[in-house]
């Protein structure tokens, strides 16, 4: 059986939790390829919310396994953390969940380093969740990071302590303090005790088997494919690649293997921490979706900023990813709009028009060329099923279909996993 990638199209944020929960009964494997706790994939069943950082959204599913890949960076204490949570909640996890021993584990002197380098930075700040995602990859390439199968090693702790002390260094050099570390290295050896009785395993292996035997794979994507090392809005990114590459070196598959790349979006935009966001929205339009939405960070609780759908950015998102089909999220959220905008190309301060994505949209001066369409008032709630969504939001659809040339497959009409139509 092939493996089909789910990622998001946008800067992050898009829904990923929800709808993996959603359709991963259609899959007996879902595994994650990249990022770490910076990531916070919200799911809400019968009223409860739910989110996870670090471990698959397919661990509700008591069928399904779910496996942390190589190319996912590793906070023990958090991922500790979020195990507890959900074994208090009735959720088996140790039996359906598999880490690969090639993930690179986050120590705790990463998250001072990226705590120094953010603060220096100044009003160039990235917008880092400051989880010690950055240093964690950047001693991944420079061949001197920690991986998970290293803590069965006995010589994890002097291994350890000569990545730490490097690390203080580089602290000290620069004037940060390490107060915090003692008590942020108790916590990450007593999670590390506890970790070392999870299934600790060749996933590539795992996984490869799997296909072998004819099981389906869902490969979950973090963050959005906006915020790509490569492609996203650079230096505003991620350290890993969100996009569907990434799930074939964060795996351990082949190319070949992947039939379908699942792509989401919300119908409008946000964005968290710093960056360009060219359809930014920052009156009173701007905070009435964010009221609406619940925009606010599942890993950080900062407000994120919204816009109008930037159709030039998703179909660039659409044809680095070879999407091959799309779900519109939070079209519900837009219930209070009579009209609403969609950002069909950019303009430069000399009347300009282009529907391509700058190659340095930092420093590039584009402002939105919008096309009004009318909203859907009436409200997407008592919807179940296409035909019975309001005229207005299916022409809204049948927009972005034309506009980007990729089929729209589903749209969520609230947070419940029940507010979800297929069609």
């Amino acid at each position: 059986m092939p493996i089909d990638v789910l990622l998001g199209l946008q800067w992050g944020d898009e829904g990923k939790g929800k709808v993996v929960d959603f359709i991963a009964p259609s899959y007996q494997v879902v595994a994650r390829f990249q990022g770490g706790p910076n990531a916070g994939h919200t799911l809400v069943m019968n009223g409860e919310k739910h989110v996870l950082h670090q471990i698959p959204s397919g661990i509700f599913r008591p069928d399904t396994v779910n496996v942390i890949g190589n190319g996912v960076v590793l906070d023990p204490a958090v991922f500790y953390k979020e195990v507890v949570a959900l074994e208090l909640k009735g959720v088996e996890v140790k039996q359906n969940l598999f880490l690969s021993n090639r993930t690179q584990i986050i120590v705790p002197t990463h998250k001072l380093l990226d705590r120094a380098s953010e603060a220096s930075k100044g009003d160039q700040k990235i917008g880092s969740t400051l989880k010690g995602i950055g240093p964690s990859y950047q001693d991944k390439y420079a061949r001197q990071g920690l991986r998970l199968g290293d803590i069965l090693s006995r010589d994890f702790e002097g291994r350890y302590q000569e990545l730490r002390n490097k690390h203080l260094e580089l602290l000290e050099k620069g004037g940060w303090d390490s107060d915090e570390l003692a008590d942020m290295e108790s916590l990450f050896f007593e999670s590390l005790e506890k970790i070392r009785r999870f299934q600790i395993v060749n996933t590539e292996y795992l996984l490869n088997d799997c296909l072998s035997k004819g099981q389906s794979i869902l490969a979950e994507g973090a963050q959005g494919a906006m915020l790509d090392i490569d492609f996203g809005s650079y230096p505003f990114v991620t350290s890993s690649s969100t996009t569907a590459a990434g799930a074939c070196t964060g795996l351990g598959i082949a190319p070949r293997h992947i039939r379908k790349v699942i792509g989401i979006t919300k119908a409008y935009c946000t964005r968290v921490g710093s960056g360009p966001f060219p359809t930014e929205l920052h009156e009173e339009t701007g905070e009435k979706i964010r009221q609406a939405g619940h925009e606010f960070g599942s890993t950080t609780g900062r407000p994120r900023r919204t816009g109008w759908l930037d159709l030039p950015a998703l179909r660039f998102a659409n044809m680095v990813n070879g999407t091959t089909e799309m779900l519109i999220m939070k079209g519900d959220v837009l219930d209070c709009f009579d009209d609403i905008k969609v950002c069909t190309a950019y303009h430069d301060n000399n009347g300009n028009v282009s529907s391509e994505l700058p190659y340095d949209m930092v420093r590039s001066e584009v402002h939105p060329v919008y096309h009004m369409l009318e909203g859907w008032p009436s409200g997407l709630h008592e919807a179940n099923s296409w035909d019975t969504l309001p005229d207005s939001f299916r022409r809204y659809c049948k927009f972005i279909e034309d506009q980007t040339g990729v089929p729209i497959r589903i749209v969520s009409t609230g947070p419940g996993r029940e507010q979800t139509i297929e069609r």
